[in-house]
């Protein structure tokens, strides 16, 4: 079931469906809900509720003028979203700087969570800001050109260039201008110790061929500050669209381990 979860001066487009344990799915950059549309189902089989939001001013969703639209907000605002929702606690699982996001609940609200996955994600600092660059530096007055560029880089299936369509034209390419330049690295850059401590159940999913983020400089200490297994996966770095049958599988065996909520 699509509704907008409406939070104090931002609204949240949310996919809810299925019942059981609530996972939250959550995507990075330059990406929207529509990342999790083949793993979602699965895992609402599988018997879980699952909850797909676009964050805020990403897909669907608009942020107003002057709100900072960086990681640490949207963990704020996953907190009042799951408050609303009467979601005391939840597994995450995020992808890419989502997963920055992610991070940020783990050392905040930590009890909120019942375990975290994180799948070709962010380590530290290490963001890959210089892929996002030249959308930051990007004119808004030629934001209609950065959809088909954004497509022929990154949109090499018919999935992925059916995601990107969400920053298609002047609009869209706006947003995505705003929502790259309000990326902020530095906030996971002094989390590990915080991370290392939580206790909280991790799983990391990597891409094999993630050109983005590299196995052994990203995914790999990355597992190991989180105590967790690396599952490698037949895939590059959007692996819930690359291989989402490997990445739901995975998914599943994690979350039925986990403590019930």
């Amino acid at each position: 079931m699509a509704t907008r979860i409406e939070l104090d001066r931002v609204t949240i487009a949310l996919d809810d469906a299925g019942a059981g344990a609530p996972v939250l799915l959550l995507h990075g950059f330059p990406a929207n809900r529509q990342l999790w549309s083949t793993v979602a189902p699965i895992l609402v089989d599988a018997g879980f509720r699952v909850l797909v939001p676009d964050l805020v001013g990403y897909g669907t969703t608009d942020a107003p003028a002057g709100v900072c639209i960086d990681m640490a907000s949207q963990a704020r605002w996953i907190v009042q979203m799951l408050d609303q929702l009467g979601l005391t606690r939840v597994a995450v699982v995020a992808h890419d700087v989502g997963s920055a996001a992610a991070q940020i609940l783990a050392v905040t609200v930590p009890q909120r969570l019942r375990g975290l996955a994180v799948l070709d994600g962010v380590y530290a600092d290490n963001w890959a800001m210089d892929a996002v660059t030249s959308i930051q530096q990007w004119e808004p007055d030629e934001a209609h050109r950065l959809f088909p560029v954004l497509a022929r880089r990154l949109g090499k299936s018919d999935a992925l260039r059916q995601m990107f369509k969400a920053y298609e034209g002047t609009d869209g390419g706006r947003r995505l201008i705003r929502a790259a330049r309000d990326l902020d690295s530095t906030q996971t850059a002094h989390i590990s110790e915080a991370l290392r401590t939580s206790g909280i159940p991790a799983l990391v999913i990597w891409g094999e061929q993630d050109a983005i983020f590299p196995i052994d400089t990203v995914a790999r200490p990355l597992a190991a500050l989180l105590h967790a297994e690396l599952r490698l996966v037949p895939g590059g770095h959007f692996t819930p669209l690359d291989c989402p049958i490997e990445v739901a599988n995975a998914l599943s065996g994690f979350l039925r381990q986990l403590p019930i909520p």
